[in-house]
């Protein structure tokens, strides 16, 4: 004798409005429930949750996400801005060390930096002579 399965059984759909879905999207990213436990709480399914999940994040980026040009031009001159920062500090490093004459900057800083250094102390004693 075969074991007969029991019948499948049929889901139903139900239309989730906007405003729910935003609730329990925001109840999610907030850290107050599971997708899991709002599955269960709310009847919707997760993969319908995750679905929203991944949509509401895009959209949400789309809002706060500035362009990539903005990006761009933002990123390039907090470079500039640090590279000047650099530059005037290897200037008080190499005015120093020619103050005191102690090569700090060979002890304790990379070879690239040290070596921009030393070659700021060369250019400041030929200007001086």
């Amino acid at each position: 004798m075969k074991d007969r399965k029991p019948p499948c059984r049929k889901t139903s759909y139900k239309k989730v409005g906007f405003d729910l879905k935003l609730l329990i999207i925001d109840q999610i990213q907030n850290g107050q429930i599971s997708i899991n436990h709002a599955s269960e709480k709310y009847q919707v399914s997760r993969s319908s949750i995750d679905y929203w999940l991944k949509k509401y994040s895009t959209l949400e980026q789309k809002k706060l996400g500035m362009s990539k040009k903005d990006e761009i031009k933002k990123l390039k001159e907090r470079i500039e801005e640090l590279e000047f920062v650099k530059d005037f500090q290897q200037d008080i490093i190499a005015d120093m060390e020619l103050i005191t004459g102690v090569d700090m900057s060979k002890k304790s800083l990379p070879k690239t930096l040290a070596d921009e250094i030393e070659k700021k102390k060369q250019d400041r004693l030929k200007e001086n002579g």
